[in-house]
């Protein structure tokens, strides 16, 4: 393996277990490790979907004609996604107001990274003896893919607001006081339409 790379997981294994710290000191200071995001997250409409969709990704992978994916990567970046992106860009909104510690936004961001790529880089590197030439390109396409499914995941309707995101309202991440999905079904499929090209892109 080129020194760059064997750096690179230096550096990135590093932040990786210095976030797992922070977290493990104190899991109740950040929203995921609080019942109630897990509560939130195992919404039925949220828990349909990330079923459907995860399944699909894991299923088809072995199909995609593309080396790097297969079942075992396809279904573990599936679920890490689902647990994790929603609190994410919840993180990143609360920071950009102002209202998230620098703590949690770094946590959150590793979790983002570790998700979407690292997790993918390393199961390769396992696999394969080697670091995937496709670790760039996936960051980003991973990247995008991670951002519509943690907006998705937040969507809801609230009354005298209409659609909003869960994250824009006093008490997040309680449950919504109405699930009403059907509300926002056309939001929905703007946020789900990168992973349906993606896997209708492997599919043809």
């Amino acid at each position: 393996m080129e020194p760059f790379f064997l750096a690179y997981i230096a550096c990135w294994a590093t932040a990786c277990f210095i976030a797992l710290a922070l977290f493990l000191r104190s899991p109740s200071r950040f929203r995921i490790g609080q019942r109630a995001y897990w509560h939130f997250l195992v919404e039925p409409w949220k828990l349909a979907t990330f079923l459907v969709s995860g399944a699909t990704v894991t299923f088809i992978a072995p199909y995609t004609g593309d080396p790097t994916w297969d079942r075992i990567d396809g279904f573990f970046m599936s679920v890490f996604c689902y647990a994790t992106a929603p609190w994410v860009v919840a993180v990143i909104y609360e920071a950009a107001r102002g209202q998230a510690s620098k703590v949690e936004l770094y946590v959150a961001l590793i979790a983002w990274l570790f998700s979407a790529s690292w997790s993918y880089d390393i199961y390769l590197v396992w696999r394969d003896g080697d670091y995937p030439i496709t670790w760039a390109p996936n960051i980003v396409a991973s990247s995008v893919i991670y951002l519509c499914a943690g907006l998705f995941w937040n969507l809801e309707w609230k009354a005298g607001r209409g659609v909003i995101f869960s994250f824009m309202r006093e008490g997040w991440p309680s449950r919504p006081e109405t699930s009403a999905p059907w509300r926002f079904a056309l939001p929905a499929l703007v946020f789900a339409t990168p992973v349906i090209a993606a896997i209708l892109m492997f599919m043809l």
